[in-house]
């Protein structure tokens, strides 16, 4: 009878955790990750059979005391790099984070010159001279200006 009864103390599990996972904390791991099946779904929202499985494979690596860190790596060591959210900045993913910081200066530039000139002040104009002053040689723009001034 001890037997039995010590049979069943030895079954249980020696390290419970103390204070279980909760879903906020498997969805601060999982924000940070994209779904490898579905396109550009964060693995915190997706609602596949497979993410779901994901999310409960991320509870059981935080209860064995696994950090954010080492589970995104363990993702990214089975499905590459595209399930991070911030791709790592190496190979051709550092373009990323290089364009559009030059697109951004390259586009205050252009708009920085182009208030420049529209508020800048028009340039001196040419001077007027009268129909029958030497310079006008147009016979066209001298009769036009000979009816304008009839009105």
């Amino acid at each position: 009878m001890a037997l039995a009864w010590a049979s069943g103390v030895f079954a249980q599990d020696l390290s419970p955790t103390p204070f279980p996972i909760t879903d906020d904390q498997v969805n601060a791991v999982a924000k940070n990750m994209y779904c490898p099946v579905c396109e550009n779904t964060p693995l915190d929202v997706c609602p596949t059979q497979a993410c779901a499985e994901w999310r409960e494979l991320i509870r059981d690596k935080l209860a064995d005391g696994w950090d954010e860190k080492q589970i995104r790596t363990f993702f990214v060591e089975r499905f590459g790099d595209r399930v991070l959210a911030e791709p790592p900045a190496r190979g051709l993913n550092w373009l990323v984070y290089v364009i559009p910081p030059l697109v951004f200066l390259a586009g205050a530039y252009l708009l920085f010159r182009a208030f420049r000139s529209w508020t800048a002040p028009a340039s001196t104009p040419a001077p007027k001279t009268e129909p029958g002053e030497a310079g006008t040689s147009d016979p066209y723009l001298e009769r036009l200006e000979e009816e304008l001034r009839k009105f």
